[in-house]
């Protein structure tokens, strides 16, 4: 019974922005799984909602279930009520993009994010995930995670996204050091080209949870204008931590 609940869980989450639709021998293939024991999955899961079939295609993709618990657990946050607002101001103070990520077991995951009218295509959105070593959002959440945890994260390998991307791993435990250190992150083009972003750590309890990040174009965001942004960007992580701290808002994952 377990064995079958982890394979459909591991089936849901096959279904991504990315990769939204699947057919059933494509999902079989993938996970390189016996076709029969996949259909009978995704016909229970169809059953229940959690995901919809189309009649003429016959491929898959997310149901309104999986929509509804998506929207429950989001409104629990309570990041539109309380936290958006204060991402708001600061796109408004910067003209940038603001993201608040969140730390997910040894992935990053983008919480919100708020946008300028004139904005960036990013490569990444609320909902989206992301390694721990690639650009500030994400390193600055992994600059203050245990040494074995770090450990773990290079001895997996570190991807190359951009040519940018810092993956001898030297460099980046000296980087991780040098984050420490300052108390924030700055990266170049490392997961979107052209972008440069600076991110302070965000903590509850003092364990990360983490972090909080304006994001522009490299012809935009200037030396002057990250020393300019870096303190409005660190007084709004403050507020974001003390709506956290007074509600009791648990956004860790």
């Amino acid at each position: 019974m377990l064995k079958t609940l982890d394979l459909a869980l591991k089936v849901l989450m096959m279904f991504t922005k990315e990769r939204p639709v699947w057919g059933g021998r494509e999902l079989a293939n993938e996970l390189g799984l016996n076709h029969t024991n996949i259909y009978r999955i995704l016909e229970t899961l169809e059953k229940n909602r959690f995901i919809s079939k189309d009649k003429e295609t016959k491929k898959y993709s997310l149901g309104y279930a999986t929509w509804e618990l998506g929207m429950i657990m989001y409104d629990s946050l309570n990041v539109t009520k309380l936290i958006h607002p204060i991402l708001e101001r600061l796109k408004d103070q910067t003209g940038e993009s603001i993201f608040l990520t969140i730390l997910d077991r040894d992935e990053a995951v983008t919480l919100d994010v708020v946008e300028p009218e004139n904005k960036v295509k990013f490569s990444v959105y609320a909902g989206s995930r992301s390694p721990l070593y690639v650009g500030a959002s994400y390193r600055t959440i992994l600059a203050y995670m245990p040494d074995e945890f770090i450990d773990s994260v290079v001895d997996r390998g570190l991807v190359k996204y951009t040519k940018t991307t810092m993956t001898d791993p030297e460099t980046l435990r000296a980087e991780l050091d040098k984050i420490k250190d300052q108390g924030w992150a700055q990266s170049q083009g490392e997961y979107t080209p052209e972008v440069i972003a600076i991110a302070v750590p965000l903590f509850d309890k003092g364990e990360i949870i983490g972090s909080v990040t304006v994001s522009g174009p490299t012809y935009r965001m200037k030396e002057e204008k990250i020393q300019e942004y870096l303190p409005l960007l660190q007084q709004t992580r403050d507020e974001v931590s003390d709506v956290i701290r007074r509600y009791q808002l648990k956004l860790k994952i």
